[in-house]
């Protein structure tokens, strides 16, 4: 899944995950002097949280995506807040002052590395020893009924085919075992798991969550894929999954998650 905000064109990332959020942030204990280093920060949520709390101290946020990024600094520039910046840059290879940072968050933004255990050794390599490292990432697809019921629909299956968990993507963390020996290797101890269950909000309406759900690249390339006939049937099926989904107040999917804490060695 990708983070952006609707004036891009993009999905509403902090919009979606507003429930997950609250134990992220608990999970996260900024301290008022932290320096952070936030990866995968997106437009900047929970830069700016750790921002708001780390008052004596300092953030950095960093992402590929450069409209995130601008995005980000106009939103912190509204706020005021003059101990944050942001980089755009590759956390697997990007080039971090060493041992300068006492925290590493990262919500839903290292599932993606090519090479992880290099990458968490690199990030590894600009924490102090002992610094905390708190990671908010997704359980496996099969807890995920946003990721299941859209391939479902959008093929047709009965039982939706499930994307591979063997190399990048966004339930390459899933597996505590595979999750903890990463991190063993990359040099972090003390890891553990947190269940986080809490639903995922896509719009306040089934029309709305239909065209956010476009916005995310894997979903409307699956539906581009298709011929004429069979994307009709499931542009049909989507609108009544949207529409089953829709609680009066917004249209939610029940999600699992893991927050993961470790710590420098």
């Amino acid at each position: 899944m990708k983070r952006a905000t609707g004036p891009t064109g993009l999905f509403d990332y902090d919009a979606e995950l507003r429930l997950h959020n609250v134990p992220f942030r608990a999970a996260a204990r900024v301290g008022s002097g932290d320096r952070v280093l936030d990866v995968g920060c997106g437009t900047g949520q929970s830069t700016r949280e750790a921002a708001h709390a780390a008052v004596a101290g300092s953030v950095v946020g960093v992402d590929l995506s450069a409209p995130m990024l601008e995005r980000a600094r106009r939103l912190s520039d509204e706020q005021g807040l003059r101990n944050i910046t942001f980089q755009q840059g590759d956390a697997q290879v990007l080039r971090f002052p060493p041992a300068s940072f006492d925290l590493c968050v990262s919500r839903f933004g290292v599932m993606f590395f090519a090479d992880p255990v290099a990458a968490f050794t690199n990030i590894g390599r600009a924490l102090r020893p002992g610094a905390r490292l708190v990671l908010l990432v997704w359980q496996d697809h099969d807890r995920n009924e946003w990721a299941s019921a859209f391939r479902r629909s959008l093929t047709g299956a009965t039982v939706a085919p499930a994307p591979s968990a063997d190399g990048p993507g966004p339930f390459s963390l899933a597996d505590p075992a595979i999750a903890r020996g990463i991190l063993a290797a990359a040099g972090f101890t003390q890891v553990s798991f947190t269940d986080v269950h809490e639903p995922v909000y896509y719009g306040p309406d089934p029309g709305a969550a239909f065209d956010n759900m476009l916005r995310l690249r894997e979903y409307r390339d699956l539906l581009a894929g298709l011929d004429p006939v069979a994307a009709e049937q499931a542009r049909t099926r989507l609108h009544a999954m949207f529409a089953a989904h829709d609680t009066g107040s917004g249209v939610y999917f029940d999600s699992r998650a893991w927050i993961i804490t470790g710590r420098r060695r």
